[in-house]
């Protein structure tokens, strides 16, 4: 049983996540809090596994009492945000800080699925270890690195801890890196500004994807949310399209939809790597990419905040290697200068 403190000024959204969430049998409901004064002191007492938490609350904003959890109480937290640009960045800044996860709140007409979509986060949180992400160990000079990588293609996959993952592999590849695809699962409208945030700190450019973008090196796009994306061949290029379609692992966009296209598309000439995530999105992808001659890369459990993804990657044989994060920007550099062919005389 996980045991839940909901903390929102709304007194309705209090009343609504509450039903919601108590109609699961794995997710009890303990106490709710209308402001991170009220929550602190529920927190001591009830000692909940999983707070969820709102950003704009009255005399703390969810921001500074996260910060401030996270420094003297770790714990794992779900964001629960409304869809606005405002709410978006600062639901991506929450992840910085320490949060698992983010949602979004629930309208009158997403009820159902924003409650299913919560009770995962929820499990995921309650899997997860909260830490203080340390900086990358990127090598030396990355800037300098100049790779020869017009026809390789790398695609990674994560979920809950994705966003600090991703940018820990991004931000330490060159900006000559290959043209990299990209699955996070993050609801609409957090993707863009993912990608924003992350085009400001990394080497590469990152934004996200639309429909019939061209994949080239020293680009990196994002999976929009609640959108597929796959990799296609079109002559000598590669592009992405972007469609809807059923979810698959209970998420769109899936990393599985990407990862076999990838071995429809580009087959040898792919890297698969998968990260932190809660479930077996991407596994069976990465499995079939590694069959098809690419190079797979899995992340650790020591550095993954939930090892189910990786573990299950693992698990099916689908890694070439197993890297603690900090390791993996240097292997996908090591592996390319490997793969670099002499220049014609």
């Amino acid at each position: 049983m996980i045991r839940v403190l909901i903390v929102d000024d709304s007194a309705v959204v209090r009343k609504v996540l509450s039903q919601e969430l108590s109609k699961f049998n794995d997710i009890r409901i303990i106490g709710t809090a209308i402001d991170p004064y009220a929550a602190r002191d529920k927190i001591v007492r009830l000692k909940p596994d999983v707070i969820t938490l709102d950003i704009e609350m009255p005399r703390m904003d969810g921001l500074s009492f996260l910060a401030k959890l996270m420094k003297h109480y770790p714990m794992p937290v779900v964001v629960v945000s409304s869809l606005t640009p405002r709410n978006s960045e600062m639901a991506l800044k929450a992840l910085e800080l320490g949060a698992v996860e983010v949602i979004c709140k629930p309208t009158q007409y997403s009820i159902p699925t924003a409650s299913r979509d919560l009770a995962r986060a929820i499990r995921a949180a309650a899997a997860s270890h909260p830490r203080r992400e340390q900086p990358a160990e990127t090598p030396a000079a990355t800037q300098q690195i100049d790779l020869k990588t017009t026809h390789k293609v790398l695609a990674i996959g994560a979920s809950t801890g994705g966003t600090r993952a991703i940018e820990a592999v991004l931000t330490g590849l060159p900006a000559t890196a290959p043209g990299t695809v990209i699955v996070q699962h993050m609801p609409e409208q957090f993707t863009a500004t993912f990608a924003g945030r992350l085009n400001s700190q990394c080497p590469m450019e990152v934004r996200e994807a639309r429909d019939n973008d061209t994949v080239v090196p020293g680009v990196a796009l994002i999976a929009p949310g609640n959108k597929h994306m796959v990799l296609q061949r079109s002559g000598a290029l590669y592009r992405v399209r972007i469609k809807t379609g059923p979810p698959v692992h209970h998420q769109r966009p899936s990393v599985d939809v990407l990862f076999h296209s990838m071995v429809r598309s580009a087959g040898g000439n792919a890297l698969g790597v998968i990260l932190t995530g809660m479930g077996a999105d991407g596994a069976a992808g990465l499995l079939a990419m590694r069959k098809s001659g690419a190079y797979t890369i899995a992340q650790d459990q020591q550095s993954s905040v939930v090892f189910g993804m990786p573990r299950e990657a693992i698990r099916m044989g689908a890694a070439c290697d197993i890297f603690s994060l900090h390791q993996i920007p240097g292997a996908i550099i090591s592996y390319l200068r490997a793969k670099e062919q002499p220049a014609a005389v």
